[in-house]
């Protein structure tokens, strides 16, 4: 993408399945080369993942798109010889790989540098390079688990609960997004690459956020509370009459007018509601009075009443009203067309970066397998195809 906000920017992409490829897509969209290196014969694991349309997963199209793949055996010296070819006129290289896994290879971030002292080597895990577990296989779940998110999603007296997609891994692609950019920057000032280690408990630590804090300070072990906050209230879900809807009056002055658009002032002078901590504090006494008088209404005209008042609030939609809403689906394109040639024409999830003067593109579909390899080669290494197809014949592409 020549005027993306990326342009120039070279990445050699490693990874599989989502954490890594959801930090490079994002990079790739930006308009930053992401060159795809995958296993001969099989790909990224997440080729195989459902759902699949004409043979090829919608799972990997969303997350590989703006991409270029070629194949590569890493086990054989010819193919790390390759790889390094690339690493020495990359920006960065990234991979999801067991800690120690690339070292072993020769091709972990002391090994690379050596080749190219600017390189940015980011790596996310699912504990990081280093401690006492970074040998420890990391999947989504276990950085929910294990940070804390689960324990802490679910309603009173359930369950310790999965988010609903994954959220340490995208947690965990969007923290290696920020670090390769600003080590890049940093590049920029001092000629020098570094190594930026992303692990996904982390990342899910660092979201907790209040959750946190609340035992920090308090003493306190949070628990599942449903879809409450607990650093203010009213701000939950609450039934009406043909449904849900949630509502965030995080102040005192939103709190003041919705006991207005009730009809009840009287509860800004309830003791037990005279603050936000209080209101906290008796979030059960409050929650049956709103929703008493969320009865009378369905879900559409309260919500409107409640904008209209100058509250925040929101319907709880399926997927089905997010692909559908104007603003969302329409305005904000969060859902974009695109032309794959195996598959055809599918939907993918946008971009959430929206820049005014280099906007996002979705130049190009997700790649099939090895698709650009010869391209790279040649562009990169200057082979030809007599080159090319006797590094396939011995098994290296």
């Amino acid at each position: 993408m020549e005027n993306g906000a990326l342009s120039g920017i070279t990445v050699i992409d490693l990874t599989r399945v989502l954490a890594g490829p959801y930090c490079s897509m994002m990079l790739a969209d930006m308009g930053a080369d992401v060159i795809k290196v995958e296993v001969p014969g099989k790909g990224d694991d997440s080729r195989s993942h459902y759902p699949q349309i004409n043979g090829e997963s919608a799972y990997y199209m969303n997350l590989n798109r703006n991409k270029r793949s070629m194949t590569l055996n890493l086990k054989s010296e010819e193919g790390k010889a390759i790889l390094r070819g690339l690493v020495k006129k990359a920006d960065v290289i990234l991979e999801n790989y067991r800690p120690g896994v690339m070292e072993k290879l020769g091709l972990g971030y002391e090994d690379l540098k050596k080749i190219n002292p600017g390189i940015i080597y980011g790596c996310v895990s699912g504990f990081g390079h280093y401690g006492p577990y970074s040998q420890r296989p990391g999947y989504d779940i276990i950085g929910q688990a294990m940070g804390g998110l689960m324990s802490t999603t679910g309603w009173p007296g359930g369950d310790p609960t999965r988010s609903g997609t994954a959220m340490s891994d995208v947690m965990g692609g969007i923290s290696l997004a920020v670090g390769v950019l600003s080590a890049y920057i940093n590049k920029q000032r001092t000629g020098e690459g570094q190594l930026v280690d992303v692990a996904l408990v982390d990342s899910i630590v660092s979201s907790l956020e209040i959750i946190n804090q609340i035992y920090l300070v308090t003493g306190r072990i949070p628990s599942r509370i449903g879809n409450r906050y607990e650093a203010s209230y009213p701000y939950d879900s609450f039934r009406t009459k043909d449904g849900m809807l949630v509502i965030g009056a995080g102040n005192d002055k939103l709190f003041h007018l919705l006991c207005e658009l009730m009809g009840q002032p009287a509860l800004e002078e309830d003791p037990r509601f005279l603050t936000n901590i209080t209101r906290v504090e008796h979030h059960a006494a409050l929650k049956p009075i709103i929703e008493d008088w969320l009865a009378g209404y369905d879900t559409e005209t309260a919500v409107q009443m409640i904008l209209d008042a100058g509250v925040p609030a929101g319907p709880i939609y399926n997927i089905d009203q997010v692909t559908r809403d104007p603003h969302i689906a329409g305005a904000r394109e969060m859902f974009v067309e695109i032309e794959h040639p195996v598959a055809g024409k599918l939907k993918i999830t946008g971009n959430q970066i929206k820049l005014s003067e280099t906007p996002v593109h979705y130049e190009r579909p997700a790649p099939l397998l090895g698709q650009h390899t010869t391209e790279i080669l040649k562009e990169f290494l200057g082979l030809d195809e007599t080159a090319v197809r006797e590094l396939a014949e011995k098994k290296v592409l």
